[in-house]
């Protein structure tokens, strides 16, 4: 959902379902759909191809692109992934029940971009066991190392949380909102080390450059942490709405 936006740069983009993208208007928004079959969409048929992977990331591909499509020419309002109307007029019921909220959103993340930034903790794992420790001879100096590479390791954890905070408070500086997402588990994120700060960031496309330069300064500055920003996308973090 979006408005200002000009239809002819629908042309070509992919869309899911066999038919074009289409424009659905009211008042001063408008909604980028497309026709589907329920064979696919439906309920039930929906319920299934959502647990086939391979199915999934064609869709969500298909979908992220047309998002992208239509942020780069208008502030931009994502919908959920598969979220179906039987008609125009149901879309134009949803545009009205939703004006106030669309309005407000679309006012908050216009002319800005999404920024992910990771800070994850450096491979210093080996350093931190390793490092001065009294020799193991009995129980009671295997108990001493055991408390206090413990305590290393707990001053390391603090520290780099630290490090962490003030990267945040750094960045949030040049971002209109941001938001603290739950950390990702490194099986799924193929990150290495743990991971201190997930966070997005609404920025401003007048400082973009800026905001990305501060990433890389900070990045540098601290050799505990390794920070991993990627972007500028459409701010789904700000600006999805869920179908109701």
């Amino acid at each position: 959902m979006c408005r200002r936006l000009d239809p002819a740069v629908l042309q070509g983009v992919p869309a899911l379902g066999d038919a074009p993208l289409d424009v659905v208007v009211q008042h001063d928004l408008m909604a980028v759909v497309s026709t589907v079959s329920l064979a696919v969409f439906g309920e039930e048929a929906l319920r299934r191809n959502l647990e086939d992977i391979a199915w999934l990331e064609e869709t969500a591909r298909v979908h992220d692109e047309v998002v992208r499509a239509v942020s780069r020419c208008a502030p931009t309002a994502p919908m959920r992934l598969a979220t179906i109307c039987f008609d125009d007029a149901v879309v134009r019921a949803r545009l009205r029940e939703w004006y106030v909220d669309l309005a407000h959103v679309l006012d908050r993340i216009e002319g800005c971009s999404e920024w992910s930034v990771k800070v994850l903790t450096a491979p210093t794992d080996q350093a931190i066991d390793d490092g001065a420790a009294p020799a193991v001879t009995n129980g009671a100096d295997y108990l001493r190392r055991k408390k206090l590479l413990a305590e290393r390791r707990s001053a390391h954890d603090s520290s780099v949380a630290e490090a962490a905070g003030r990267i945040h408070d750094a960045l949030v500086l040049l971002a209109r909102a941001s938001r603290i997402l739950p950390a990702q588990d490194p099986r799924l994120s193929g990150h290495r080390g743990t991971m201190v700060l997930n966070a997005a960031y609404l920025v401003p496309d007048q400082e973009r450059a800026a905001f990305a330069a501060l990433v890389e300064q900070l990045g540098t500055h601290d050799d505990r942490v390794v920070v991993d920003s990627r972007g500028p996308w459409p701010p789904y973090s700000f600006a999805m709405l869920e179908a109701r």
